[in-house]
């Protein structure tokens, strides 16, 4: 039996591997690590780090307690798959390999690695850097539940939501949740725009929207209500909260943002396809 928590070998140290390590470090969840990622500076956000994937791999094989129950995390942008899968394959073997690679299969991940690993496919958001993320793990490519226990921790340390998917609808997670904050950033951007236009400077109108966003926010994932019954409360007949919201239908913005989601959704199976 391998060890109850596996030795990981961490492919890429961006924002995302070292937002999701921190957090996971700080809930204790984590063993031993190494991160491999070629540029210097970043590798000073790790407390073991090394050039090479192959190096990161080499330390996994002489840190794990039995040979093959390290696990691999695979965090570098989905185009470079290939020279990563060219670099490892002939050390992955039959390890569970744990992919934030949005929008690749899990099986052609494990063709690619030489086709014996077994990979669990995970889709975090950014607020995972604040502790605070929404996930979702599929299991694919031969992976079992036992497989995904491990990522099941890494992940609910870093945001209290992980939701189990099939692989099917990993692409429609993304669009929601992988892709949401973006969303949230483009209203934020726009209500900023409104409050420049009646008036207020820079700094104020950053701060009032910020508080705003995150009150409202708060209020939703607190109370028991639908966003729509919330968003009924606030709007009087006639008032001004309508007046806006009139303008946002006539203008479509609701249908326009709900068309954006499946468009999210429609590119990250085309990418899959790529």
């Amino acid at each position: 039996m391998g060890e109850s928590v596996p030795a990981l070998a961490v492919i890429g140290g961006g924002a995302m591997a070292s937002a999701i390590l921190h957090g996971a470090a700080e809930a204790g969840v984590l063993g031993r690590v190494c991160v491999a990622e070629p540029e210097a500076e970043r590798r000073k956000n790790f407390d073991v780090a090394v050039p090479t994937a192959a190096e990161a791999l080499e330390w996994l094989g002489a840190n794990e307690s039995e040979p093959g129950s390290g696990q691999v995390m695979l965090a570098v942008k989905p185009q470079m798959l290939g020279d990563v899968a060219a670099e490892i394959s002939p050390l992955v073997r039959k390890r569970v390999v744990i992919s934030i690679l949005a929008g690749l299969p899990g099986d052609r991940i494990r063709a690619q690695l030489g086709g014996s690993c077994r990979v669990v496919r995970v889709m975090p958001n950014t607020p995972a850097q604040v502790r605070k993320g929404t996930t979702a793990i599929a299991l694919t490519a031969g992976a079992t539940n036992a497989d995904a226990a491990f990522a099941d921790r890494i992940f609910h340390a870093v945001g209290d939501v992980v939701v189990r998917l099939d692989e099917s609808m990993m692409d429609a997670f993304t669009a929601v949740a992988g892709s949401g904050p973006a969303y949230l950033f483009y209203l934020a951007e726009a209500m900023q725009q409104g409050a420049l236009a009646v008036g207020f400077d820079t700094d104020t109108a950053r701060t009032i929207v910020e508080q705003t966003i995150f009150g409202a926010a708060e209020l939703l994932h607190s109370d028991d209500a639908s966003a729509a019954e919330l968003r009924r409360r606030v709007t009087s007949k006639k008032g001004t909260t309508q007046a806006a919201t009139d303008t946002f239908d006539t203008l479509g913005v609701m249908h326009a943002i709900a068309r954006g989601i499946v468009a999210a959704r429609d590119r990250g199976i085309e990418l899959g396809r790529d």
